[in-house]
């Protein structure tokens, strides 16, 4: 059991919930909160011209709505706004938008009722999730088009995730005894004018991203005992001296992992002390995918733990318009719905990640290619040249995912068009960018599954299967456990696909990276 409103909640502890099904409860202290906050609205409200209760919006908050129309406005506003088409997302972004959504309202500045937390919470905790659609956000006056279907659910209409298929919103509520909300004042308006769902696919992101570096920790662990590389590069006196949190966490996590291995060589026992050779077979120094992963992989490190930072400050912010605030006795307007932070930060996220695959797509380069490597047959085939083609197939597929990666890493935070009568005239396309970083995400997680199958095969090509470290040991079962090494030709594409599902979930504990 989950209990919030009463600390900041935390990209870990929503990772909680959503990968442990963690049950969420809201604390007596924040129902309170509520409670007189929406009072306060209540009485405040009487006899004044207050943006969204009594007025139209956005361009047409000119035109007064009467008192019998008022409840109305609300529901026309969620309707109206259902217009998201592409792809029904994932429910696990729609359900971590869900839980940012329920503890920004239990700051209490929001003015909602407390039907609607209590709801919020009930649906997060009967995984029912409503059916979103990627298109239709632009990331300022909030995720209108993505929140007002989740306003829809709220309602009881539309469609929802539930016990495993798509159901109506109604079926689902009897299913589990749940009551839709009757609005109050602002209910409408305060679920669609806000931040909650880029910021929900961004904390989904962070902890997806968080994978992916380990993995690419574990590859580059892997690959430094398959070629028994010299133990400084990744060393704390040479990292140290380079005054970079990130790196010098990547480094560490490397020596960690190769703690007790008998293949890492010593420089200073192989190469400092007389030579008489004048060529040398074995490299003096790595390629740079292999030799300079502290120092690539580092800033993505930052990068993910500086992103942790914004989401969580946005995560326990109050992004709606206006601020309800009874302890000043006033209502503000502004744009706390504006998304530049989260776009910003979800495109740093997707280049980090881009970054990653690339070099992923390097190492798998270096192994698949006899000639740099000088230890393995060429594509890692363990059957007979030019007859059997071991994993050629799956480098094409690397190579063109980490291409598309690579197109779809330029910013989307730039690229605001105006729209709404001129009304919103700049805003954060924050969605797009939350999602585009998803899409990279998802892809780079293809490739480093391609990566790990590809040092799989090379380690067992190698016979060093039972001398890697304790901790390479420990990964490369939960490799073998999808994918084993192989002679005869057969299709990867399954394999490929249930090696990223399974690096999704088998190290979710691990914690982002802080700066030291």
């Amino acid at each position: 059991m989950a209990t919030i409103g009463d600390q900041i909640l935390t990209v870990a502890q929503i990772k909680g919930i959503l990968y442990s099904n963690e049950l969420l409860e809201i604390s007596e202290k924040a129902i309170e909160r509520v409670r007189k906050n929406h009072q306060f609205l209540k009485d405040f409200s009487i006899d004044k011209i207050i943006y969204g209760i009594n007025t139209g919006f956005g361009p047409m908050a000119q035109y007064r709505v009467s008192d019998e129309d008022r409840k109305t406005l609300q529901y026309n506003l969620i309707r109206s706004h259902c217009s998201g088409t592409g792809n029904a997302l994932d429910p696990v972004y729609v359900k971590a938008a869900m839980i940012v959504r329920l503890n920004s309202f239990l700051i209490g500045k929001s003015g909602v009722h407390e039907s609607l937390v209590l709801l919020l919470r009930d649906l997060v905790n009967n995984n029912i999730t409503p059916v979103i659609y990627e298109h239709g956000g632009v990331g300022a006056s909030g995720d209108l088009v993505q929140l007002a279907h989740l306003g829809q659910c709220l309602i009881g209409e539309g469609s929802v995730h539930y016990n495993g298929r798509i159901c109506t919103a109604a079926e689902a509520f009897k299913a589990t005894g749940i009551k839709p909300i009757d609005i109050q004042i602002r209910e409408g308006l305060a679920v669609m004018n806000g931040t909650s769902f880029m910021t929900g696919i961004g904390v989904v992101n962070l902890i997806q991203a968080q994978q992916l570096m380990d993995w690419s920790i574990n590859a580059a662990s892997l690959i430094n005992e398959l070629i028994s590389s010299y133990d400084d590069y990744f060393s704390a006196e040479l990292n140290e001296v380079k005054l970079h949190a990130g790196q010098q966490f990547v480094a560490s996590e490397i020596r960690r992992r190769l703690e007790g291995s008998s293949l890492i060589k010593s420089r200073a026992t192989h190469l400092y002390k007389k030579v008489d050779e004048m060529y040398f077979e074995d490299k003096v120094q790595e390629y740079y995918s292999i030799r300079c992963v502290p120092q690539i992989v580092g800033p993505i490190a930052d990068t993910i733990q500086y992103a942790t930072q914004v989401i969580e400050n946005e995560v326990n912010s109050v992004n709606d318009n206006p601020v309800v605030d009874q302890e000043t006795n006033n209502i503000y307007h502004g744009g706390n719905f504006h998304g530049d932070y989260i776009s910003l930060e979800m495109d740093k996220v997707k280049i980090a990640i881009t970054k990653l695959a690339m070099l992923a797509e390097r190492q798998i380069n270096y192994l698949m290619n006899s000639k740099l490597n000088n230890m393995l047959p060429p594509f890692l085939n363990k059957g007979v040249l030019g007859l059997n083609f071991g994993l050629q197939g799956i480098q094409f597929t690397a190579t063109s995912t980490v291409a598309e990666c690579q197109t779809l890493a330029n910013p989307m935070y730039v690229h605001s068009i105006p729209n709404n009568n001129d009304n919103q005239d700049i805003v954060s396309m924050g969605t797009n960018a939350a999602l585009l970083c998803a899409k990279v995400i998802e892809n780079a997680y293809q490739v480093m599954a391609i990566e790990l199958m590809s040092v799989t095969q090379a380690i067992d090509i190698l016979e060093l299967t039972n001398r890697l470290s304790v901790n390479n040991s420990a990964v490369l079962a939960t490799i073998h456990s999808v994918f084993v090494p192989f002679r005869e030709d057969q299709p990867k594409y399954k394999e490929i696909q249930q090696l990223a599902a399974k690096m999704r979930v088998s190290v979710l504990q691990t914690s982002i990276p802080q700066p030291n």
